[in-house]
């Protein structure tokens, strides 16, 4: 039965559903990301049928050098950036994901910070705590309401119409789009209006949510050019992948008052923050965590063991990217 590396613990769902199969699993014993030393060491210890590799671990030609007998890389992951797809495909190695499972997480918590951002709770909590709180006024951290605003989603895909979904039934805004072509589903189920450029959605919208994957098209997607086109009294959030984001900007534009605040769960040279970002007070951070709730979680690995299940059953997985 097939052996695979797994490089680092995940939820015993998926890890049960492989050992029920009868696969044998090395689950590397770090609680933490494997150096590159550490990887490539881990992957020539054994010779290994398959990976189980997270969206932390770059996954390139001198990867593939050191297990030359895995034929697929199941990430634990709906983006696969950190892989070489280019130089699997020509080694023939078969790379999955696991789409679908973070979807409506993501978006929740994408529409968490787009809340945390325009009501200042953070703020407000940050003021509390530290004992400033003086009592009631009435211009104390002045918010937006959401009602009746423009929400900007940059990527309908299955998460940015999710969260269109909760901006306009639960919070009755309005919805621009930009994507790379037009999507009439989108539309029909949001009322959103498609913008042919992504300025014009910069222009227009109150709220900007970035739901892109990082490709070289997309890296930078938001330079110091486009944040300045943005409303003043707008704010930028972002859930998909930090590089999306050039962060020496954001924190320029965050200080200079260019726009109001940001909701950021995914940073450029994660886990470090641009210097600065830590010390605005306009900024909600959280530590990569839209996808994490339990079910979600679950439900990742549960697609990772399908697609390994899949693939050593002779079949095609079910999430393969190629």
């Amino acid at each position: 039965m097939p052996t695979i590396y797994v490089t680092r613990r995940i939820p015993e769902l998926g890890l049960s559903m492989l050992r029920d199969k009868g696969f044998t699993l090395d689950v590397s014993e770090k609680d933490g990301v494997l150096t590159r030393d550490e990887l490539l060491g881990a992957l020539r210890a054994k010779p290994y049928d398959g990976v189980l590799s997270l969206l932390t671990d770059t996954i390139d030609a001198e990867v593939y050098d050191a297990v030359p007998t895995a034929k697929i890389f199941a990430n634990y992951a709906v983006g696969f950036n950190n892989i070489d797809i280019p130089e699997a495909k020509k080694r023939g190695i078969v790379i999955t994901n696991t789409p679908g499972a973070l979807t409506n997480t993501v978006a929740e918590h994408a529409m968490a910070l787009i809340l945390a951002c325009t009501t200042r709770t953070v703020e407000g909590d940050r003021l509390t705590r530290a004992g400033k709180y003086e009592g009631w006024g009435p211009m104390m951290l002045l918010g937006m309401d959401l009602a009746g605003k423009t929400l900007g989603v940059l990527g309908a895909g299955r998460i940015g119409s999710r969260l269109a979904h909760h901006a306009k039934d639960g919070f009755d805004m309005n919805v621009i789009y930009y994507d790379v072509k037009q999507n009439p589903d989108f539309e029909k189920a949001t009322g959103a209006r498609f913008c042919a450029t992504v300025e014009e959605v910069l222009r227009d919208a109150d709220v900007v949510s970035i739901h892109v994957p990082l490709l070289d098209s997309t890296k930078h997607l938001m330079n110091a050019e486009r944040l300045a086109i943005m409303k003043n009294t707008a704010y930028l959030v972002n859930t998909s992948r930090g590089p999306v984001i050039d962060e020496v900007a954001l924190v320029a534009a965050l200080r200079a008052g260019v726009i109001a605040g940001a909701g950021i769960d995914v940073y450029e040279h994660e886990p470090a923050l641009a210097p600065g970002l830590a010390q605005c007070a306009n900024a909600v951070l959280t530590p990569h965590i839209a996808s994490a709730s339990v079910p979600t979680r679950d439900g990742m690995a549960r697609l990772a063991a399908e697609n390994l299940i899949a693939f050593f059953e002779g079949k095609t997985p079910p999430n393969a990217v190629q």
